[in-house]
């Protein structure tokens, strides 16, 4: 395993420039950081990018609309897979005035935020991969445009942790790693039970504490305790795509830990069938679908209490044949959607 401390450095400049994404700074760092060859892989809309195409796809867009904006990170975790890689993952949100249309959302002339998890991988003191989801729906909520059907969970921004520690740096702790990682695997090998087996099986008071806080993307919405989360994501989720975790073949997850918080990327982790109604509105077509979801939990006294996830849902819809972005088009055509001048001084 590679000392986190030894990861951290690596990617400091680069978070150092996001965090008021001043653009000469930012163009730099990206160029400094991440291997020329380094594989982008952006959520919906954007897509696989490259080092040199970054910037102008997805933060000069984010900056023309928002002018001011600033990153706040909540939480780094840093450690190694299992297999060996090295990640930094990071969930936070980009937060600034939104005065211009982004990616066609109209702009409200208010502060708002966009939660984000962005994941590195690091290898010979270079970024070579990078797997980021943009909550861009909470965006289309906050400017009343969200063209899909409503949440069955809360739609908030989204706390950082209630230790306050998600940015505290861990010395190594190797045992308590491995402790908070093999709770978590086990917690999912269990939830991948149900529904072939019964609902008992996924031991969910084992693993979960009962005061938990699920925190799920825009569209889904944050589920609070077992019953929470049960009502508001698990039950439409399972009932819709039942065949959950039996195509391991075709998705790679890479999980690791630093002490109380463990992380988890994939690109796409999870692959099953959207064959019943009952989540978030879509019609169920019979097709295999694959998700790429960005997650975090923190563990309190050996049980999960926090869980922030973000799921790429413009991607799913995408594959079942659904525009969003035109359904968002459709649903603002009369709506003025340019560009909102806020004076510097207020005018007698």
């Amino acid at each position: 395993m590679t000392s986190q401390t030894k990861i951290k450095p690596k990617l400091k400049p680069l978070l150092a420039a996001l965090r008021d994404l001043d653009e000469t700074q930012l163009r730099q760092a990206i160029v400094d950081i991440l291997s020329p060859t380094c594989d982008v892989r952006m959520c919906h809309p954007f897509g696989d990018l490259t080092t040199d195409s970054l910037y102008d796809t997805c933060f000069k867009p984010l900056q023309i609309a928002f002018p001011d904006v600033e990153r706040r990170d909540a939480i780094i975790v840093r450690g190694t897979t299992p297999e060996g890689s090295d990640w930094v993952g990071c969930c936070g949100s980009y937060v600034g005035t939104f005065v211009a249309p982004f990616l066609e959302i109209p702009p409200t002339g208010h502060l708002a935020h966009m939660r984000f998890h962005e994941f590195y991988k690091i290898s010979n003191g270079q970024v070579v991969e990078v797997q980021a989801i943009w909550d861009i729906p909470e965006l289309m909520m906050q400017a009343n445009a969200w063209p899909m059907a409503p949440s069955l969970g809360r739609e908030w921004a989204t706390p950082t942790p209630m230790t306050q520690d998600g940015l505290v740096d861990r010395p190594d702790d190797t045992a308590q790693s491995n402790q908070s990682l093999t709770h978590v695997i086990d917690m999912l090998v269990a939830l991948s039970r149900h529904p072939i087996e019964p609902v008992a099986s996924m031991e969910l008071e084992r693993y979960w504490h009962p005061k938990m806080s699920w925190y799920g993307p825009a569209g889904i919405g944050t589920a609070r305790g077992i019953s929470g989360f049960r009502n508001w994501h698990q039950i439409p989720f399972l009932n819709a795509m039942p065949d959950r975790g039996q195509y391991k073949d075709e998705v790679l997850a890479h999980f690791f830990a630093e002490g109380d918080y463990v992380a988890v990327t994939g690109w796409p982790d999870m692959a099953q069938t959207m064959a019943r109604d009952g989540w978030m509105g879509i019609v169920p077509n019979g097709q295999k679908i694959k998700l790429r979801s960005l997650d975090f939990w923190r563990m309190e006294k050996g049980k999960i209490r926090e869980n922030w996830v973000l799921v790429d849902l413009l991607d799913v819809y995408s594959q079942l044949g659904v525009d969003v972005f035109a359904r968002l088009r459709e649903f603002n055509k009369a709506r003025a959607t340019g560009p909102i001048p806020i004076a510097d001084e207020a005018v007698a």
